[in-house]
C-alpha cells in the first residue's frame, strides 16, 4: 500500500482562499511545517479541508506545490491533479510565479532597495519596499513589502538581515536577543497562471492579527 493511502489526516481548520478541481490556495497559519516527516503538517490537514477532485488524474491527496517555512504564514498553492502539479511546478522552476510577502523588520528600512546578496554561493535577488515605519517602546520598526525573484531557502530572512534590518522574531538570522517568538513574515500574494485555463490568477491573504496588533501598538 502506498504511504499516501495510509497517511493519517490531521484535523486543523484551514481558510481556503480559492478552490476548483485542479488546485486550491489556502491561508497557511504560522507554526506548522508545510510538509515533512511529522503528523502535524499542512499537507496532512488538506484532505479534511478540500473537496476531492473529480478529474481523471486526481492525486490521492492534495499536494503543496511549494513550501512556506514553519513560522511563515500566508498563501500556499496546492495541486489536486497530476497535470496541475506538473504545470505549476514548471511555473515555479521558470520563475514566472510572482510572490509577494509582508514583513515587520527592525529599524527604519530603505524606501526601496534590490538586495543581491548571494546565498550559499548562489545568485539570489529580492526587492524591498518600505510601507511605513513605527516607533514601539523607543525602538524603530518598519512594515515592508518583499518580492523574492529567486527561491533560495530562507532567502527573505537572510536578505533582510544582510542589510541590517532583520525580520522581527527571526532568531536564526536576526537579533541575537530576539524576544519575540513570532516571525513577522507573511506570504500576502501569489500571482500565477491557472494550469487549465491559462488565466492569470492573483490570490491575496490579509495580514494576520499579530501584524495588525503590532502595528497598532506602535
Amino acid at each position: 500500500i502506498s504511504p499516501e493511502v495510509t497517511r493519517k489526516s490531521f484535523s486543523l481548520k484551514l481558510v481556503v482562499l480559492f478552490e476548483d478541481d485542479d488546485l486550491a490556495l489556502i491561508d497557511k497559519p504560522s507554526g506548522y511545517p508545510t510538509t515533512g516527516n511529522y503528523f502535524k503538517t499542512i499537507e496532512n490537514a488538506l484532505l479534511e479541508n478540500l473537496k476531492p477532485s473529480v478529474k481523471n488524474d486526481a492525486l490521492l491527496s492534495p499536494q503543496p506545490v511549494h513550501r512556506l517555512d514553519n513560522p511563515t504564514s500566508g498563501v500556499l498553492l496546492i495541486a489536486k491533479t497530476k497535470s496541475a502539479q506538473v504545470h505549476l511546478g514548471r511555473q515555479f522552476e521558470e520563475k514566472t510565479i510572482e510572490k509577494t510577502y509582508h514583513a515587520i523588520v527592525h529599524g527604519h528600512a530603505p524606501n526601496e532597495i534590490v538586495i543581491l546578496e548571494p546565498i550559499q554561493e548562489k545568485a539570489a535577488e529580492s526587492s524591498l519596499e518600505c510601507l511605513k515605519s513605527v516607533n514601539f517602546q523607543n525602538q524603530l520598526y518598519s512594515l515592508v513589502k518583499l518580492k523574492p525573484k529567486t527561491g533560495r531557502t530562507h532567502q527573505l530572512r537572510i536578505h533582510c538581515a544582510s542589510i541590517g534590518h532583520s525580520i522581527v522574531g527571526d532568531t536564526q538570522y536576526g537579533a541575537s536577543l530576539e524576544k519575540n517568538k513570532n516571525l513577522f513574515l507573511h506570504a500576502s500574494e501569489l500571482k500565477f497562471n491557472h494550469p487549465k485555463t491559462e488565466n492569470q490568477m492573483i490570490i491575496q491573504s490579509i495580514l494576520p492579527k499579530r501584524f495588525q496588533k503590532f502595528l497598532s501598538l506602535s
